[in-house]
């Protein structure tokens, strides 16, 4: 009952924003939480998000940003974790530090050296430096999840591929990096929710450009006034934040699931 209850507090909220979405404002304030009139649901809020608040523009630009950033995250952190975590170096140690250390600074300090940075190379109100910033702020969170789950792995399996004539490389793209899937997919979900919805960052380094072609959704929902000429549409506001949570929900669902499976999967193996 009480996880009910708790899973009612949830979900509903949502919901509520959902169907609010197919709502006319003046059914939103008459009646906040009757559910729309089947026969009057206002399609029209999700045709003026996409196309007058260019949702479409920013909806693209999200999805390059944030599937780049996440590739380069998982390849460049499972190859840093692996080399970390399976071979010694006097200055191993230190570097893994580090990276560690990067979990711990707020954000917001790093803001104006990136910013110079950024501009100093030429990068800033691009989506290259928004790729680049947000892969260098998901390492140290990926570098950390995958050197557990390689530091857990058999070292007998690198020892069996490397008998059977497997190089360093081909160990690691082959046997060691599919067994670490569980951990892969785990940085995957977490880095995709949290680029998809990342406001602060995109706000810093796109914001000066002169048009949509570098902005990203969650900067898209503060353009909705803008398309409502500065009077607040809650219906066409509904609707984008919809657009913005729905490929989360799918995401996070469709890879939890393949999450569950690579750990049963190692489990029943073990």
């Amino acid at each position: 009952m009480v996880l009910a209850g708790y899973l009612l507090w949830v979900v509903y909220p949502m919901l509520w924003v959902a169907y609010s979405s197919l709502k006319p404002d003046d059914a939103i304030f008459r009646d906040a939480f009757a559910l729309p009139a089947m026969d009057a649901l206002q399609w029209e809020n999700y045709r003026q998000a996409w196309r007058e608040a260019h949702f479409g523009e920013y909806f693209l630009n999200s999805v390059l940003v944030t599937s780049v950033s996440v590739t380069a995250i998982l390849l460049l952190g499972s190859m840093t974790a692996y080399a970390l975590s399976r071979f010694y170096h006097p200055l191993g140690s230190l570097l893994y530090g580090l990276f560690l250390a990067g979990l711990m600074i707020p954000v917001q300090l790093s803001i104006v050296p990136l910013f110079f940075e950024l501009r100093a190379v030429g990068l800033l109100n691009s989506k290259l430096g928004l790729i680049l910033v947000y892969t260098a702020n998901g390492l140290p969170f990926a570098i950390f999840i995958l050197a557990g789950f390689f530091r857990a792995l058999p070292r007998s399996l690198y020892e069996a591929a490397v008998v059977d004539g497997c190089g360093e490389a081909s160990a690691f793209w082959r046997v060691m990096l599919p067994l670490a899937r569980p951990g892969l997919i785990t940085v995957a979900i977490f880095q995709f929710i949290g680029i998809w919805k990342e406001y602060f960052f995109a706000f810093m380094f796109t914001s000066g450009a002169p048009n949509e072609s570098v902005r990203t959704l969650p900067l898209g929902l503060g353009n909705l006034s803008v398309a409502a000429q500065y009077h607040t549409d809650y219906g066409m506001l509904f609707a984008g934040i919809v657009m913005v949570t729905l490929p989360i929900l799918l995401v996070y669902l469709l890879l939890q699931k393949h999450l569950v499976k690579g750990i049963t999967a190692g489990a029943l193996k073990g």
